[in-house]
């Protein structure tokens, strides 16, 4: 078992020759960079998240702009990263540095962990990245390369085992080129020792790998136990005015896509019509094809049902929940990714 000064030792000099210098958060580095590349990357991918950075820190270059804008401003940023709760904490946490660390992003773990989205990896991150100090990480690529190096069985999910997970990556951690070392674990993780058809041959760590040893890398880590997913099905109003106006509805802070405009929803197309009823409006609405999105733990069918008035409504009225919007407006606000795309198929 390699102990903490060979260990980064070898991980730093495969990563002087073969790691990530270029990624855009590495640019300009500071702590609200960090902080923002690394709220995105969690359950997401470099790759998927480099465009949305791009585009996030041109329309929010420093925390201070962040804590001063509306959060569909954030949202609307967001939309097609998924996980929205991410971008909900993030604002909210920008606002709370402006209030209590006079704008500055702070630098000690207890600190960092107290602003909301900020958990004991991601606050290593950020002091390892940002600010050069001993920090511990322990995402999902870290979780990967250290199962198989040590040979750990079982999900890493389970209590005992992230107990020894963090255990083993303190121990490891130096405490110099820090930024340098955290990068490196997770580079190594992310471009090497992959989820599928690891790089094993390349492997600075390969003669010192249990799973390897053992020929059980395609076993670790353990996945995930696996369950049925229930399914849930709704019915959601596409009604649109004779301006070509959508009626959007903002969905609650909290729950799927909080905080985020969605189509008027309903349980099923009977609870649909009687609403369109009460309004005084018609029922014969046209059936579009269903939607289907999984989330972590249930599907979704969407049975969306299209509109079009020849008259403007009366009792359909514009308020803090509710409100009308051309379809040019769409993209300053934050949408559900099923629900943009079934808006922007049907403008």
């Amino acid at each position: 078992m390699l102990t903490q000064a060979p260990f980064a030792q070898q991980l730093l000099h495969w990563f002087d020759d073969h790691g990530r210098y270029h990624l855009p958060w590495q640019q300009s580095r500071n702590g609200y960079r960090v902080w923002v590349s690394e709220i995105m990357l969690q359950q997401t991918q470099v790759a998927t998240v480099i465009p949305y950075f791009e585009r996030f820190m041109q329309r929010f270059p420093s925390v201070e702009a962040l804590a001063q804008a509306e959060q569909d401003d954030v949202l609307s940023l967001w939309t097609g990263l998924g996980y929205y709760s991410r971008a909900r904490n993030l604002h909210a946490s920008a606002i709370s540095i402006c209030e209590q660390h006079q704008g500055q992003m702070p630098s000690d773990l207890g600190s960092l962990i107290a602003l909301k989205g900020i958990g004991r990896s991601t606050a290593g991150a950020i002091m390892s990245q940002a600010f050069d100090q001993p920090g511990v990480i322990l995402d999902g690529n870290v979780k990967r390369l250290l199962t198989r190096l040590h040979g750990i069985e079982g999900w890493p999910g389970l209590s005992h085992i992230e107990k020894q997970l963090w255990q083993l990556a303190t121990e490891l951690t130096p405490t110099q080129r820090n930024a340098d070392y955290s990068q490196a674990i997770m580079d190594l993780g992310a471009t090497v020792c992959k989820p599928k058809q690891p790089l094993c041959v390349t492997c600075p760590m390969q003669s010192t790998c249990q799973a390897l040893a053992n020929d059980t890398v395609a076993q670790i880590p353990t996945p995930k136990p696996k369950k049925v997913l229930p399914q849930k099905t709704v019915s959601v109003l596409l009604l649109k005015n004779p301006q070509g106006q959508i009626q959007l509805q903002q969905r609650p802070a909290k729950g799927i896509w909080g905080g985020l405009w969605s189509l008027p929803e309903y349980a099923h197309l009977t609870a649909l019509h009687a609403h369109l009823a009460l309004s005084g409006l018609p029922i014969n609405t046209q059936a579009l094809p269903t939607i289907k999105h999984v989330f972590s733990h249930y599907k979704l069918s969407i049975e969306p049902h299209l509109l079009q008035l020849k008259q403007q409504p009366t009792k359909v009225a514009e308020n803090d929940q509710n409100r009308w919007y051309d379809a040019a407006q769409l993209h300053t606000i934050g949408l559900a990714t099923p629900i943009k795309k079934l808006l922007e198929n049907n403008q």
